[in-house]
């Protein structure tokens, strides 16, 4: 069963909605043309693919039957779609454009991106990229992509990441467990020291990219010439499920044994559930744990150590 959805969520993209239709005028007949916006969108199918099935359109358009019934037999009958054999069925019919069918599309398709091009132009060009940034966004959350079509890249922190690691971590624990911003204070600590000393034989840090985005980061610190420590693990939310958490630590446990430590620690709290069990699933084991008052919480620290 879904999680229920706050009512002042959907009133927001009910409003958005309201909004947008508007703005792009799909109130109105589409592109002030002839034509609805569905029959402009099967006409776009039919002009940028293959010959297609009427059962393929109504599946991928969710459309009813009937109503696309009647598109296509108005577009046949002003000669704009022909239909003809499939070559692995002869039974089944596949609908294609005509010439006539391109003639009539070519102008609509046009003036859509012209309109689009004059929509964008009321942006300020500098802000013209974070629209299209948020806009993939919210194509990529309400249509999440299969784990295996989604582009990880895990590289080396660049300026700017760092900022972001300590807001990362301080939004996520506040919001998540209710840290206070005293947790943000160690996290930009860990992170000025890791600068200011950084050794790159015996240390690096890893910051994930999901589809461009900064997903999450791990870090691994010298504690001593046999010790290294695992630190600054987090994966944002909407990058779980992907494996990216047990794949960052992996990375993190391949450069340690590549470095020449003997032991990997690490320093965590008993309530961070998914992270215990990805250090156990990889042979960390527990050294000791203690209760502590830390961030506005009431919190057990552990220890944990990976024999290299």
């Amino acid at each position: 069963m879904a999680p229920p959805v706050a009512k002042s969520q959907v009133k927001a993209v009910r409003a958005f909605n309201r909004f947008y239709t508007q703005r792009i005028g799909v109130l109105r007949r589409y592109l002030d043309s002839d034509f609805t916006l569905t029959e402009v969108r099967v006409l776009y199918e039919l002009a940028h693919r293959p010959p297609l099935a009427a059962r393929d359109l109504v599946r991928e358009l969710q459309l009813d039957a009937g109503y696309l019934s009647r598109i296509l037999r108005r577009f046949e009958d002003r000669g704009w779609i022909a239909r003809e054999p499939a070559p692995h069925d002869a039974r089944q019919q596949m609908l294609r454009l005509t010439e006539e069918g391109y003639a009539t599309f070519a102008p609509l398709q046009q003036k859509s991106r012209d309109e689009t091009a004059a929509l964008l132009a009321t942006v300020p060009r500098a802000d013209r990229p974070r629209l299209i940034q948020a806009l993939e966004t919210v194509h990529r959350l309400l249509e999440p992509s299969a784990a295996s079509q989604r582009r990880i890249v895990l590289r080396d922190p660049a300026p700017g990441d760092m900022g972001w690691v300590v807001q990362a971590h301080g939004e996520l624990y506040a919001r998540e467990y209710g840290f206070d911003w005293t947790f943000e204070a160690l996290v930009a600590e860990i992170a000025a020291t890791f600068i200011r000393r950084f050794d790159p034989a015996h240390e690096k840090g890893w910051i994930a990219e999901v589809d461009g985005e900064r997903a999450g980061c791990v870090f691994l610190v010298r504690k001593s010439p046999t010790v290294a420590q695992l630190r600054l693990l987090i994966l944002r939310p909407e990058a779980r499920g992907l494996g990216l958490g047990g794949r960052l630590t992996d990375t993190c446990v391949a450069f340690a044994r590549a470095a020449g430590y003997r032991r990997l620690v690490l320093w965590t709290q008993s309530n961070l559930i998914a992270a215990r069990a990805i250090y156990a699933s990889r042979g960390f084991v527990l050294k000791a744990s203690e209760a502590n008052e830390a961030f506005g919480q009431e919190l057990v620290s552990e220890t944990w150590e990976l024999a290299l």
